[in-house]
């Protein structure tokens, strides 16, 4: 009883200006206030949030009235122990932002970091400053904050990864709870006192779910998530997809095997994977035409030759199943971006996303990422015990299960079945039946296609709104 009392005295005394500056009018003000605005719940929210400081504090003119403030958050003592909490919102002058009666706290998957997964319109070559969800949602008026886990912001150079060893599902959990601190309570110290849904996309989805389980362990007032959107993932099967359960336990059987030869450093992509990812997309950009250096002859059938380095990108987006093997791919024809076959059989283009704006997303990939995150997601969905599911029965906040149908797709819906939620929709964009699947709308479709805005993210505007 009395966390809560000082949790509300707290937050009382911030929203009339005390111990948080209302107006920042410098970057030194903001880093700040946003420090005030953690210590004020930390202890209220202890194990469900990280203790933590701010660092640096930024604002960033956008588009029009739109701006980007960036939070660098020190969350634990190593050097590597840092996350960036990003505010994309609409202004009533520079430095103070227009009230919002809605919020959305985005959390993403592998490889992309909040910019790249939800903001990538922003200084883009190839698209209009404000086709990505991010900006989509803040010119309509949403307050969108979102996080970069700590791996997005380990440099290209890191050689040792030894950091990495005790990060995982968990870790990555309490610093989102401490992303909503933040947000939370600097929206109520700017007079908001609306909901703060919890947007997580592919692997960030097993994150929040980790992250409500926690939460739902609070007393409902402290309990900081009002609605749930889980972006095309599962972490449970389905009786009826008994196969992609198996499939789950052999690829946690092989990243078993690679963690516990002491390597924390990697993904389903193997070590590095973002650097990959950066060279598939900068090869495209720069030399289309020329052979990859990064496959072998024949890698897609005898006498196909050395790829180009186009169609290494163009298969490695449509095709993505086949660049994950040997390991099985998440579901059946599972890719990033649907693409058209050509007379070979394989992705010859892309169907709803430029060619151009995947070239570009691919190098904005973050160069590393933890292991051990994906070794306990591989075990959750393989359907093995984690401390991550105990209490989701208690989560009871309403949900919107997003999905494409050449991603995760239906495979997610009977996650969203295991919280106590009654008030539960699913949306699965596709085009084409199941049997189809492989060139169906894809698991990045739904955030860089050219119709996503109609068919992705103003569906899901319309449900915050209702919410």
């Amino acid at each position: 009883m009395r966390s809560w009392f000082s949790l509300f005295v707290g937050l009382t005394l911030l929203s009339l200006g005390c111990g948080i500056s209302e107006s920042p009018e410098t970057s030194e003000d903001l880093r700040d206030s946003a420090t005030a605005a953690l210590v004020s719940g930390a202890s209220a929210l202890e194990g469900v949030a990280s203790t933590a400081s701010t660092q640096r504090a930024s604002r960033q003119q956008v588009f029009g009235d739109v701006a980007h403030y960036r939070f660098e958050l020190k969350v634990g003592p190593g050097v590597h122990d840092t996350v960036t909490v990003h505010r994309v919102v609409k202004e009533r002058a520079p430095w103070v932002p227009a009230r919002a009666s809605r919020a959305v706290f985005m959390v993403h998957g592998d490889a992309w970091g909040f910019e790249a997964a939800f903001l990538s319109s922003v200084g883009s070559a190839h698209v209009p400053a404000d086709q990505s969800i991010g900006a989509y949602l803040a010119q309509e008026g949403v307050d969108v904050w979102g996080i970069d886990l700590r791996w997005v912001g380990v440099p290209t150079d890191t050689t040792d990864f030894g950091f990495m060893a005790g990060w995982n599902l968990g870790t990555h959990a309490k610093d989102v709870g401490t992303g909503l601190l933040l947000a939370r309570t600097l929206r109520l110290a700017g007079g908001d006192l609306g909901e703060m849904n919890l947007l997580a996309w592919s692997r960030g989805a097993m994150v929040a779910y980790a992250y409500l389980n926690s939460e739902a362990r609070l007393p409902k007032p402290l309990r900081q998530v009002d609605g749930f959107i889980p972006v095309d993932m599962a972490v449970r099967h389905a009786p009826q997809f008994a196969q992609q359960q198996q499939w789950a336990c052999e690829r946690h059987t092989a990243l078993k095997a690679r963690r516990d030869s002491g390597v924390t450093e990697g993904g389903l992509l193997g070590p590095a994977p973002g650097i990959t990812l950066q060279y598939i997309g900068m090869f495209a950009a720069t030399a289309p035409d020329a052979p990859s250096p990064l496959l072998p002859d024949d890698v897609f059938g005898p006498g196909t030759g050395r790829p180009t380095n186009r169609r290494a990108a163009i298969v490695s987006a449509a095709a993505t199943y086949a660049l994950l093997a040997p390991l099985q791919p998440l579901t059946p024809g599972y890719h990033l971006m649907a693409g058209i076959p050509d007379a070979s059989g394989l992705p010859g283009s892309l169907t709803y996303t430029s060619e151009p704006y995947l070239y570009e997303y691919a190098q904005r990939a973050a160069p590393y990422q933890s292991l051990n995150e994906v070794v306990e997601s591989e075990a959750w969905t393989c359907g093995l015990n984690v401390p991550y599911d105990d209490h989701l029965k208690r989560v009871k906040v309403p949900v919107l299960y997003v999905g494409a149908g050449g991603g995760v797709g239906e495979y997610g819906v009977h996650s969203a079945t295991l919280l106590g939620s009654t008030d539960v929709t699913s949306l699965v964009v596709r085009d084409l039946p199941t049997s189809a699947r492989a060139l169906d709308f894809g698991h990045a479709d739904l955030f860089l296609a050219n119709t996503a805005r109609q068919r992705v993210w103003k569906p899901i505007l319309q449900w915050v709104r209702a919410h």
